[in-house]
């Protein structure tokens, strides 16, 4: 653990440079001193208000509980981060994906490249049109205003499962969505600016793309699971003007 002085020494460099607030500064090193035990209580006091810490970065930060992203061990995942729970499984390969319009990811086959994990910044071909998503770096200050809609509810009725484009077994329940330029997987809040709403939802999937009978629904920002929608009030309209941001997360 640094001595007091040292973090002292920190605080001060970081307002010279940054220009943080005060508060923040000190709020930083209080946890740094205190014992494991004391910060586990903070985090679960600061829990309770979801938000931990605003404006630190692009994007607001979030404590997560749990392991939210895959290994090469692992099949299934559950976590939490604020109220919002995700429950999340590999698909097995042979599943149809959710968007069997895309031909192509990182220049491979799809089910290849999501065998050997080139997914989730690669360039993807839709129907030949070549996208290219941001980089992660890029990813973390992404924020956008636009139309928002909701997809996949079908798939409640057919049998067998489906899968994202990155390999998740696809649940209509769950909080997902699908974008076409952000890294998979990554979490974003989304809200609904016509009543207020927000949510946090887990982008697994590519899309949405222009459709043969409607062209029109490729410029809308994200689609959503009908459970998202659902939480978000817009499910019966089909369609709600939305802002997406990235946000950042903390382990617990």
């Amino acid at each position: 653990m640094k001595s007091g002085p040292s973090i002292i020494g920190e605080c001060c460099e970081n307002l010279r440079t940054h220009r943080l607030p005060l508060r923040l500064l000190l709020f930083s090193a209080l946890l740094t001193l205190t014992s494991c035990s004391v910060i586990e209580t903070s985090f679960s006091a600061i829990k309770t208000g979801y938000r931990v810490v605003k404006k630190t970065v692009k994007g607001t930060i979030w404590v997560v509980r749990g392991t939210y992203q895959f290994t090469k061990a692992t099949t299934k995942l559950a976590y939490q981060i604020g109220k919002f729970t995700f429950e999340v499984v590999r698909a097995p390969l042979e599943y149809p994906l959710m968007r069997d319009d895309i031909e192509a990811i990182d220049g491979l086959p799809v089910k290849e490249a999501i065998r050997l994990g080139r997914v989730k910044s690669a360039p993807y071909t839709v129907k030949g049109r070549h996208y290219v998503p941001m980089t992660l770096a890029r990813a973390q200050t992404y924020e956008e205003t636009g139309l928002a809609s909701w997809y996949g509810e079908e798939t409640r009725r057919q049998p067998g499962g489906h899968m994202t484009a990155n390999g998740e077994l696809f649940n209509p329940r769950a909080l997902t969505a699908a974008h076409k330029y952000l890294p998979l997987p990554i979490h974003v809040q989304v809200t609904n600016l016509e009543n207020g709403k927000s949510i946090i939802v887990r982008v697994n999937d590519r899309g949405p793309f222009p459709s043969d009978h409607n062209p029109d629904s490729g410029k809308r920002i994200i689609d959503l699971s009908r459970g998202a929608a659902e939480q978000l009030g817009f499910a019966e309209q089909g369609v709600a003007k939305v802002r997406v941001e990235t946000i950042q997360l903390e382990e617990a």
